[in-house]
C-alpha cells in the first residue's frame, strides 16, 4: 500500500505523533485541524467562534493545497464542536469553502479540544 505523508508550512505543524495528511492512492486523509495560526502556532479567535471556524477551514484548505488537491475534492468532513450551538455558524461558513454537491459530513459535540479550541475538523479528499 502506498502512503505518502503531506507536510506544508502553510498550515500548523503537527503537534503529536501524526502527519498533517496522508495520501494513499487517489485519497487524501487530512488530520484534524484546530484554529491555530500557522505562522505563530497560537489559537486565533479565543472569543470569536466565526474566526475559529474560518481558521480551521483555512488550515484544511492549506493542507489540501499542499497535497496537490483542493477542498473541491472533499468527500467527507467531520466537525467536532465543544458547543453544538455553533452548528449554524459552521453551516453558514462552510458555504464559503464548499459548493454543491457538498461533502458528506458528521458533526459531534465533544467535551474539550486541544489548546482550548472550540472547533476541530478533518477531511477526506479525492484527487
Amino acid at each position: 500500500m502506498d502512503r505518502t505523508a503531506i507536510q506544508t508550512d502553510a498550515a500548523p505543524a503537527a503537534i503529536g505523533t501524526y502527519s498533517q495528511a496522508i495520501r494513499s492512492g487517489s485519497l487524501i486523509f487530512i488530520s484534524g485541524q484546530i484554529p491555530l495560526d500557522p505562522r505563530t502556532g497560537e489559537l486565533v479567535g479565543a472569543d470569536d467562534i466565526e474566526q475559529q471556524i474560518r481558521q480551521v477551514f483555512d488550515n484544511l484548505k492549506a493542507v489540501a493545497t499542499g497535497a496537490g488537491a483542493s477542498l473541491a475534492g472533499a468527500v467527507k468532513i467531520t466537525v467536532y464542536l465543544t458547543d453544538l450551538a455553533h452548528f449554524a455558524s459552521v453551516n453558514e461558513i462552510m458555504t464559503e469553502y464548499f459548493t454543491q454537491p457538498y461533502p458528506a459530513r458528521a458533526a459531534l459535540g465533544v467535551a474539550s479540544l486541544p489548546r482550548g479550541a472550540a472547533i476541530e475538523a478533518d477531511a477526506i479528499l479525492t484527487l
